[in-house]
C-alpha cells in the first residue's frame, strides 16, 4: 500500500480516564511526553501494528474521537491535491516540533482524517 495509516490518535478532555481504560483494556504501553507548543502528549505503543497517541482535545466543543493519520511523501502535495478532489482543509498544514509536518482534511462525506510526513531522521 502506498500510503498506508501511521498513527492514530484520541483527542479528548479527560486524558487520564483513556490512559486508564485503554491500558487496562489492551495492555498498550502509554509514555507521557512534552509537546512542543505545550502540554503533555501520550504516545501508545501497541507492539506490533499502527502505534499511536492520546491528548487534551484542543477544542472542548468537539466531542472526544479518533483521529487516524495517513503517511504521505509529501504533505503540501497531497493537502492541495485532497482539496482538489472536494476535501475540506481542517488544518493546513503544519510543523510539529522536530518530528515532522501535518494537516487534517475533511473528506466530501464528512469524515476527518490527517496527513503526516515525519522529519528526516538525523
Amino acid at each position: 500500500m502506498a500510503n498506508p495509516f501511521v498513527h492514530v490518535e484520541l483527542h479528548t478532555q479527560d486524558v487520564a480516564a483513556a490512559k486508564k481504560f485503554y491500558s487496562s483494556l489492551f495492555g498498550w504501553k502509554l509514555e507521557d511526553m512534552p509537546m512542543p507548543e505545550g502540554g503533555t502528549y501520550t504516545m501508545v505503543n501497541v507492539g506490533e501494528g499502527v502505534g499511536g497517541g492520546m491528548m487534551k482535545n484542543p477544542d472542548p466543543k468537539v466531542p472526544p474521537h479518533w483521529l487516524a493519520y495517513v503517511g504521505v511523501d509529501n504533505v503540501e502535495a497531497s493537502t492541495k491535491r485532497a482539496q482538489e478532489l472536494g476535501g475540506k482543509i481542517h488544518l493546513g498544514v503544519t510543523k510539529v516540533g522536530d518530528y515532522g509536518w501535518m494537516s487534517v482534511i475533511q473528506d466530501p462525506t464528512g469524515a476527518y482524517f490527517a496527513l503526516w510526513k515525519p522529519a528526516a531522521k538525523k
